[in-house]
């Protein structure tokens, strides 16, 4: 007897076998079935309700898959020999009811047991994500959520820029952006999405030339519109998430409003000269959190919230900031992490620091407040960062 069989000889000795008919069975009263064989095995398909992961992956994924130890699990693979190796590594890690199926995914099928095609990566995607697909906390399930995603833009400037860079190169399936802009050649120190050969041209026009020469897998929506009350739930209405890259008040409140009516996550971020912040607010969250309008009930008097045109802004600060924004999307879409709900994030450029400031929910807030009245933007007309 070679080596091989000799170590598949022992591993049956100490592994559990069941068949087929037993995993079925074993599946409907609660054991999870694992299926380790190869992306192009699974494509095939694989046993109804299974779980996935590589064989070659299993002990770096298997835990964000199966948190619980103490979970049943019946491992397969195509003709029960992986299954084996992958049993025993199962037991090591400390999972204490493993079995192997004997026979593999082929017994199962010449049962008459039920298959399923899961939706998977095609090749092309996979080489494109594939250091996404290497972190356990996105996986091939993680980015197939990323396209199916839909998060909107709403300003293709300073900060709309770099956000939507990284959510285009993410793979985030649908991205919309909004602006009514042209673009200015004193736009291009510091909005990346657009060229000096694209001066006079449309901003979401431009927009889209980038994104969708960035990753044409994507869908990029353009709106070359103005936020206001008269159209801002017709925006974010048909979105997962909502990235407020605008820069004054008048919109920031306007964009809170619809999301809080709407249910849905404002990733908010904001510069001014060598300073930016970035918070999510989300009144829906789970354990709900603040809205804009409960951090700030009011806009700034004008003295105190000079415009970018007479304060300046350093170029790179907004790539900061934008890229922070677009990290919170992600997460909130993925479903990890601590998304910054309840929290503003101040980053100072000049001292390299970072300090974050809990926001409190307000319960007397008109916006998500038990008598909220959403008085849109009567209140908030004060413009602090438009271009002249």
């Amino acid at each position: 007897m070679n080596r091989k069989m000799q170590r598949l000889s022992d591993l049956r000795a100490r592994v559990r076998e069941v068949d087929a008919p037993e995993a079925f069975a074993a599946a409907a009263l609660g054991a999870v079935l694992l299926d380790v064989r190869t992306p192009d095995e699974v494509a095939a398909g694989i046993a109804t309700g299974a779980l996935v992961v590589d064989r070659g992956w299993l002990e770096l994924r298997v835990e964000a898959l199966i948190p619980d130890p103490e979970t049943p699990i019946i491992v397969y693979c195509a003709a029960g020999q992986r299954s084996l190796f992958a049993a025993e590594a199962l037991d090591a890690l400390g999972y204490a009811d493993v079995r192997s199926m004997a026979g593999g995914l082929d017994r199962w099928k010449a049962c008459g047991l039920p298959i399923e095609t899961p939706r998977t990566l095609d090749a092309e995607a996979r080489a494109r994500y594939a250091r996404h697909l290497r972190l356990p906390e996105v996986g091939e399930a993680g980015q197939l959520r990323l396209l199916d995603a839909r998060v909107l833009v709403i300003g293709a400037g300073g900060l709309g820029s770099p956000a939507a860079l990284y959510l285009a190169a993410a793979g985030v399936g649908t991205l919309g952006v909004v602006d009514d802009d042209l673009v200015d050649r004193g736009n291009l120190q510091r909005q990346v999405l657009h060229a000096d050969d694209r001066v006079g041209q449309r901003k979401v026009d431009s927009a889209r030339k980038t994104l969708s020469g960035l990753n044409p897998g994507i869908t990029v929506r353009t709106y070359a519109e103005r936020v206001g009350p008269d159209n801002v739930a017709a925006l974010v209405g048909d979105y997962d998430v909502v990235i407020d890259g605008t820069d004054n008040f008048a919109a920031r409140y306007v964009i809170n409003d619809a999301c809080v009516r709407a249910g849905l996550p404002c990733v908010h971020g904001a510069v001014h000269r060598f300073e930016g912040q970035v918070g999510v607010f989300w009144a829906a969250a789970p354990g709900g959190g603040p809205c804009y309008r409960c951090a700030f009930p009011s806009p700034p008097p004008p003295e105190l919230a000079p415009s970018c045109a007479e304060a300046g802004v350093l170029g790179v600060l907004p790539g900061v900031i934008g890229v922070l924004q677009a990290a919170e999307a992600l997460k909130i879409v993925l479903g990890v992490g601590r998304p910054l709900v309840g929290v503003l994030l101040h980053y100072d450029a000049l001292q390299a620091r970072f300090r974050r400031m809990q926001l409190p929910r307000d319960p007397a807030c008109r916006a998500c407040g038990p008598a909220a009245d959403l008085p849109g933007l009567t209140d908030a007309a004060v413009a602090v960062c438009s271009t002249p």
